[in-house]
């Protein structure tokens, strides 16, 4: 696998500790990691990393996770190592996210996902965290200006916002990365751009996401340096990639 993308920069050393540039670590690694960081889920219990127990629905899995602190994981596939690679580098984060996993599964009447619920798979598969000194800049964003964005600001982009990809959907994708690769981004306004600060401020705005429409669309190959291509100004007017607002 090729971990050179910058999405990867935050998981720089778990991906050396795992050695996962040479295969797929086995359950009992992840288990010594997720022991030495003490990571733990919602309800404090130890975090564990299992075989899953024959093919679990959405509900089950989320609900497994948040009765026993056990995350089912398929040893054989990059799509289970890398949601394993997020618990072990923002276990706050996830276990947030399965919280209100747990919660919204609660209040719905069956089977179907609701709005919340999907809003919560979207951060988790795919999603960005967008940090930024100001809301100028993250308004663009949200405008999808990407030009003005990330070609007429770039020196400010580059010097003041930091994009963090946590959707272990969207990190499998930038192992063998294509110009339309999507993610959708939770955007958190801070003095600093410290991602232990960054998690605890994510983990504050989880409960203010009620829909998935408040989780506006990236393109991260456009983030200035995440693609050499973006080097042009031409790059930025593909309207196949950077769609206009709806």
């Amino acid at each position: 696998m090729n971990f050179a993308h910058p999405a990867f920069s935050p998981y720089r050393d778990l991906i050396h500790e795992l050695a996962l540039a040479s295969a797929l670590p086995s359950l009992s690694r992840l288990n010594a990691l997720a022991t030495a960081c003490d990571a733990r889920q919602s309800r404090g219990l130890s975090l564990r990393f299992v075989a899953p127990d024959g093919r679990l629905s959405a509900r089950e899995y989320e609900t497994h996770i948040l009765d026993t602190g056990q995350v089912p994981t398929r040893s054989d596939t990059w799509h289970d190592t890398l949601n394993a690679l997020v618990w072990l580098r923002f276990p706050r984060f996830k276990s947030a996210l399965n919280r209100l996993h747990g919660e919204a599964i609660a209040t719905e009447p069956d089977s179907r996902r609701g709005r919340r619920r999907d809003a919560m798979t979207v951060l988790d598969e795919s999603g960005v965290w967008v940090i930024s000194p100001d809301r100028i800049l993250p308004q663009l964003l949200t405008d999808r200006a990407w030009k003005p964005l990330f070609w007429d600001h770039r020196q400010q982009v580059e010097a003041t916002m930091r994009f963090v990809v946590v959707g272990h959907a969207l990190l499998e994708k930038a192992c063998r990365p294509y110009p339309a690769m999507t993610g959708k981004c939770l955007t958190l306004i801070s003095p600093t751009l410290a991602l232990g600060s960054a998690e605890m401020q994510a983990v504050a705005a989880l409960p203010r996401i009620e829909s998935p429409r408040q989780l506006g669309p990236l393109p991260i190959q456009g983030v200035p340096g995440w693609d050499s291509a973006n080097e042009n100004a031409a790059y930025y007017v593909n309207p196949a990639v950077f769609r206009a607002a709806p």
